[in-house]
C-alpha cells in the first residue's frame, strides 16, 4: 500500500524551533532517551472500508538491527501531534530502552482518526464485504499496514492497553493477525452493564459516568488534535450535595446534555441486559485464541475489576492449552504502569510490586515471544495476597488448592464459618433515598476511586448500615478466588439496592512500622477487601427485571468479584450491608418503575429492609480459603 502522510501541524512546526531534549517543556533522561534515540513518523494508515486512521509511530534510529512492533490502539488521544514527542513511550520505558517500534493509534472515530465513533463496539462474526468491520478487522488492517510500510521490524507484533486501550487489545485477539504473537489487555474494559464503569449488576455508576461521558460522549464531527473537555460548572466541590439536588437521572439530559450526547443517550434507552448490551461484550468470541495472552488487574482498581478476571476465565476455558497469564496486583487503575507500587495512601505492601511486575514479569515475556528471549518461566497466575504482603504462583486462577467457605451473617451482629441455626433471626435498617449513605468520607464532586482503601467506620455508625463482626482471629484466614454474596432479604418496597462490603478490622493497636513518612495510626481501621452492589429487580435475570414482593423472603446472590487478602491472626473480619452508596451509584427509588431512568421524583420512597441469617435464610459470602 501507498505511504499517506499526514498533514503538517501548524502547532507541531512551533516545537521544531525548540531544542531536540526539550520535549513538551519537559527535560527529563526518558524524554531526552526518546527524542536521542527514536524517530517519529504520523501517517494515515487505510482501512478495508476505506477509512483512514491516525497512526503515531515511534521507530529506532539504530537501523543496525531490526525490532519487533508494539502497538495500543486508544480512544484518548495519541497526542502530541506533530513534532512533539511523547515524553515515555511503551508499556513501560523499560521497552523503549530495550528497542521497540512502538506504535499508537486513534481508533476510528477519535481524534485525528477518520470514521464513526462507536463506543465499545461489537465484534461482528458474520462479515459479508469490506463495509463489515469492528475493532478486530481495525486491527489486523493496521498490523498489515506496519509490516508493509514501517523499516527495521522482525516480522512480529505485539499488542497491549490499559482500560479502554485494554478493551481494543482484547479485540486483537479475535480472529488476531497471525504476525501478533503476544496481547496484553490491562484493566480491559469488558461489559459496560455487568461490571465495568459505567454499571455494576445492573446499578448505574453515576458520578464517574456522567463526568467521563460528558466529554467521551461528544458529537467529534471532524477529525481534531483537540480533545474535548467534560462538564466541570458544578459550582461546589461537594459532589453529595450536587447530585442530591440534580434529582431524578432524567435531569441530567434535561439540565445539561440535552439529548446530544449519544453514548449517554444509549445507555438511556437500554437500562436492561438487552441484546444491545450483550453484543458488546468480547467475551462469547474469544475462541480460537493464537497469541500468548497476559491479562493484568489490580484488586484496588474501582473502574475495571471484572474485566481482566473474566477476560482471563474466558481465554482459559475456551482454549485448552494455551499460554494464558494473569497478573493481579495491589494496584489501582493502571497502578501496575507507573511508580512503584510499594504503597497506596496508608497501605503499605513492604516491597515495589509494580516495579517487579514491569521488570519480572511484563518485559521478560513480551521479550520472550518477540524477540526469542529467554523463557521466563511464569506461572500461570501470578497473585498479590495483601495483608500478607506477598506474591503467590499459582498453576490456574481461582487456586485449585483452595477450599469452599461460607461466612455466615449472626445474631447480634456476629460473624462466623458456622451455619445459624435459629429460626426467623434478621436485622432490618430503614434505606431513605433521600438520605443516601455516602461511598467515602472524602467531599469530592470528581470521581475519586481511592474510597476503596478509605476507613470504612464512618459507614459503620450509621443506622441504615447493617455490620456483622467475627471475633478475634486467633490464626491467619486468607481468602483467594472468587467472592459471592448470598442475601435472604424483604422489603416493605418493591425493588432495591444491596451493597455488601468485606471488611478487614485492624486491632486497635494497630501501627505500620518501617517505611511511613506519615507515620500513620491504623489502630481500629476498616480496610474494605472488597464491595459491590446489586440491583434487586435483577436478582433473577439481568435481562428481564421483575419487582420485589412486599414482605416476601427473597434470595438474592451476586458476584462480588475476586479476592487476594490474609486477614491476619489479631484483626476480625467485618462484613457491612445497605442499600444506597451515594453518588458512586444512583439511587433506586425503591418503588417499581419499568425504567430507573425515567423515574420521577415522587417515585422514590423510603423502605425497610430486612436481611435474615437464620436456619431457613442463612444470609452469608461464599468464598475460597487458601490452607
Amino acid at each position: 500500500m501507498k505511504t499517506v502522510p499526514c498533514p503538517v501541524l501548524l502547532f507541531g512546526m512551533l516545537i521544531l524551533l525548540l531544542l531536540p531534549a526539550t520535549v513538551l517543556g519537559q527535560s527529563n533522561a526518558d524524554a531526552r532517551y526518546i527524542v536521542e534515540h527514536y524517530d517519529k513518523m504520523e501517517r494515515y494508515v487505510p482501512m478495508r472500508d476505506g477509512a483512514r486512521l491516525f497512526t503515531s509511530i515511534y521507530v529506532p534510529k539504530d537501523d543496525a538491527r531490526t525490532y519487533p512492533i508494539l502497538l495500543q490502539r486508544t480512544p484518548y488521544s495519541v497526542a502530541p501531534y506533530g513534532a512533539a514527542y511523547r515524553t515515555r513511550i511503551g508499556p513501560s520505558m523499560l521497552f523503549a530502552r530495550d528497542g521497540y517500534i512502538i506504535v499508537y493509534q486513534d481508533v476510528r472515530g477519535r481524534m485525528m482518526s477518520e470514521g464513526e465513533f462507536e463506543a465499545v463496539r461489537p465484534h461482528n462474526p458474520d462479515k459479508a464485504s469490506d463495509a463489515d468491520i469492528d475493532e478486530s478487522t481495525d486491527t489486523n488492517d493496521t498490523v498489515s499496514w506496519l509490516l508493509e510500510n514501517v523499516p527495521n521490524h522482525n516480522g512480529r507484533v505485539g499488542v497491549w492497553g490499559i482500560s479502554a486501550p485494554g478493551f481494543y487489545a482484547t479485540h486483537a485477539l479475535i480472529d488476531a493477525h497471525p504476525a501478533v504473537k503476544i496481547v496484553s489487555p490491562q484493566a480491559p474494559v469488558t461489559d459496560w452493564w455487568i461490571g465495568d464503569d459505567r454499571h455494576h449488576n445492573g446499578a448505574f455508576q453515576l458520578q464517574a459516568s456522567f463526568s467521563f461521558l460528558s466529554f467521551y460522549g461528544q458529537p467529534r464531527p471532524a477529525p481534531t488534535t483537540r480533545r474535548a473537555t467534560g462538564f466541570r460548572d458544578y459550582g461546589t466541590p461537594d459532589g453529595y450535595q450536587w447530585y442530591l439536588d440534580l434529582g431524578p437521572l432524567s435531569n441530567i439530559n434535561e439540565k445539561y446534555l440535552h439529548g446530544e450526547n449519544k453514548i449517554w443517550n444509549a445507555m438511556m434507552e437500554h437500562p436492561d441486559y438487552d441484546e444491545f448490551w450483550q453484543a458488546r461484550t468480547p467475551l462469547p468470541h474469544l475462541k480460537d485464541v493464537k497469541p500468548a495472552v497476559l491479562v493484568v488487574g489490580g484488586f484496588f482498581d474501582a473502574q475495571d475489576l471484572y474485566g481482566p478476571l473474566k477476560t482471563y476465565a474466558a481465554v482459559e476455558d475456551n482454549n485448552p492449552g494455551i499460554v494464558n497469564h494473569l497478573v493481579m496486583g495491589p494496584w489501582w487503575h493502571g497502578g501496575w504502569a507507573r511508580g512503584s507500587g510499594l504503597r497506596y495512601q496508608d497501605i503499605y505492601f513492604e516491597q515495589p510490586t509494580a516495579a517487579h511486575y514491569r521488570e519480572a514479569i511484563e518485559l521478560p515475556l513480551f521479550n520472550h515471544y518477540l524477540k526469542d528471549g529467554p523463557d521466563p518461566q511464569l506461572p500461570e497466575a501470578s497473585i498479590f495476597v495483601t495483608g500478607s504482603n506477598k506474591w503467590h504462583a499459582f498453576d490456574r486462577w481461582p487456586p485449585r488448592e483452595a477450599r469452599e467457605a461460607n461466612l455466615y451473617l449472626a445474631p447480634g451482629g456476629g460473624l462466623s464459618f458456622d451455619r445459624p441455626t435459629g429460626a426467623g433471626d434478621y436485622a432490618e435498617y430503614v434505606s431513605d433515598p433521600a438520605k443516601p449513605v455516602p461511598h467515602t468520607s472524602q467531599v469530592v464532586i470528581n470521581r475519586d476511586d481511592r474510597y476503596l482503601i478509605q476507613d470504612q467506620r464512618f459507614a459503620a455508625t450509621r443506622t441504615d448500615v447493617l455490620v456483622f463482626e467475627s471475633d478475634v482471629l486467633e490464626e491467619d484466614v486468607t481468602v483467594a478466588g472468587d467472592l459471592f454474596a448470598n442475601l435472604y432479604v424483604t422489603t416493605t418496597g418493591e425493588d432495591a439496592d444491596f451493597i455488601v462490603k468485606l471488611i478487614d478490622v485492624y486491632p486497635d493497636t494497630a501501627r505500620y512500622v518501617g517505611e511511613n513518612p506519615m507515620n500513620v495510626k491504623m489502630g481500629g481501621f476498616q480496610l474494605m477487601v472488597r464491595g459491590e452492589v446489586m440491583r434487586g429487580r435483577y436478582r433473577n435475570s439481568f435481562t428481564h427485571p421483575e419487582p420485589m414482593r412486599p414482605g416476601s423472603v427473597t434470595r438474592i446472590e451476586f458476584d462480588m468479584q475476586d479476592v487476594a487478602h490474609t486477614f491476619k491472626a489479631g484483626h476480625r473480619m467485618m462484613v457491612q450491608v445497605q442499600s444506597t452508596w451515594f453518588p458512586m451509584v444512583d439511587r433506586n427509588p425503591q418503588t417499581w418503575v419499568p425504567s430507573i431512568y425515567d423515574a420521577k421524583e415522587e417515585d422514590y420512597q423510603a423502605a425497610t429492609h430486612r436481611v435474615y441469617f437464620s436456619r431457613s435464610a442463612p444470609s452469608h459470602l461464599k468464598m475460597k480459603l487458601l490452607e
